[in-house]
């Protein structure tokens, strides 16, 4: 059974593992879109008991948001499901992405958003990323706005700093806050983690895999060359290192843990941070390992375990944090 957590301004409990949709999108981060398989992962995922939906117009062109959105609604399904999407990144006419989260760019996106996802509300909207263009103010107070129009039942952020959350609420709202976590990736363990913690505000992780180095399926010799990983982890010696981790890890999750390498990376976000972890797919089969992430936590020796490792196959030293409570 899915572990559920619960979402104040929701009224209602959802599993703290989501789907993620950004692959379903297609383009330089997935590839060609398969709008066939990807339907049948939305509906896979609800059956599984995955019931928060995470997309943004920004994945495709608005494909993903138009993927769920008739997936949901053909298998009558809309009330099962928290969709949560996004503002503040918006295409061109030269067909680029471009941040622009101003009051009037915001409003606009919304109705289109709504339209796509063939709803009357967006459960949870969330800023994509900070427009260095616009005050944090004036994004924070049109979010606040349709907040109160009931437009949207939640509000979120993604990728802000500690600082840039105290300063949005001033201003609105705040419910959730998206950002980058795994094993591999701890930038927010410092600032963002426990902002979180003192606000009582629901932590979701993405790129809980580390963008595929944490699924035990990249192989020495095949660096990615795709823009999702241009990040130095995915090349030179650290790829090799990070590698090297990845291999100790899955062989001790077999082992001690009888479970799977991705389990493994899901379970130690969730009992690290609290929170919900997005798990991106495009298949249905890519939700396989899921349940394996259910009813099963790690205590304290099996994370300073996992820190070990990691320490030794990156040679650093590995940040400590004690495990929070759920958020």
């Amino acid at each position: 059974m899915a572990d559920m957590i619960r979402v104040g301004p929701l009224g209602r409990d959802v599993a703290r593992v989501a789907l993620g949709t950004s692959p379903m999108g297609g383009g330089q981060w997935a590839g060609e879109a398969d709008e066939r398989r990807s339907t049948a992962t939305v509906l896979r995922a609800l059956e599984l008991g995955i019931d928060m939906i995470d997309t943004a117009p920004a994945y495709g062109h608005g494909l993903s948001e138009r993927i769920v959105g008739r997936a949901l609604a053909d298998a009558g399904a809309r009330d099962r499901a928290v969709i949560a999407t996004k503002c503040g990144i918006v295409w061109d006419d030269g067909g680029e992405l471009r941040h622009d989260a101003s009051r009037e760019s915001i409003l606009r996106e919304a109705e289109a958003s709504l339209e796509r996802l063939r709803t009357d509300r967006i459960d949870l909207y969330q800023l994509h990323f900070p427009d260095e263009r616009t005050p944090i103010r004036e994004t924070a107070e049109t979010l606040g706005r349709l907040l109160e129009e009931g437009t949207i039942r939640a509000i979120g952020v993604c990728n802000l700093s500690a600082e840039q959350m105290r300063e949005w609420s001033a201003h609105a709202p705040l419910h959730v806050v998206q950002d980058r976590y795994s094993i591999f990736d701890r930038d927010v363990e410092p600032e963002v983690l426990p902002y979180c913690r003192e606000r009582g505000l629901v932590f979701v992780a993405y790129s809980p895999l580390a963008r595929g180095l944490l699924t035990g399926t990249m192989q020495p010799g095949r660096e990615p060359s795709d823009a999702a990983h241009d990040r130095p982890m995915f090349h030179g010696a650290e790829y090799h290192r990070h590698l090297i981790a990845a291999e100790r890890l899955g062989h001790w999750a077999d082992e001690l843990q009888g479970k799977p390498l991705p389990a493994l990376a899901a379970r130690w976000v969730l009992d690290r941070a609290g929170g919900i972890a997005l798990w991106g797919a495009r298949r249905p089969e890519h939700l396989d390992v899921v349940e394996e992430v259910w009813d099963w936590r790690l205590d304290e020796p099996g994370l300073r375990k996992i820190d070990r490792i990691v320490s030794e196959a990156l040679d650093t030293k590995a940040v400590r944090m004690a495990p929070a409570r759920p958020l």
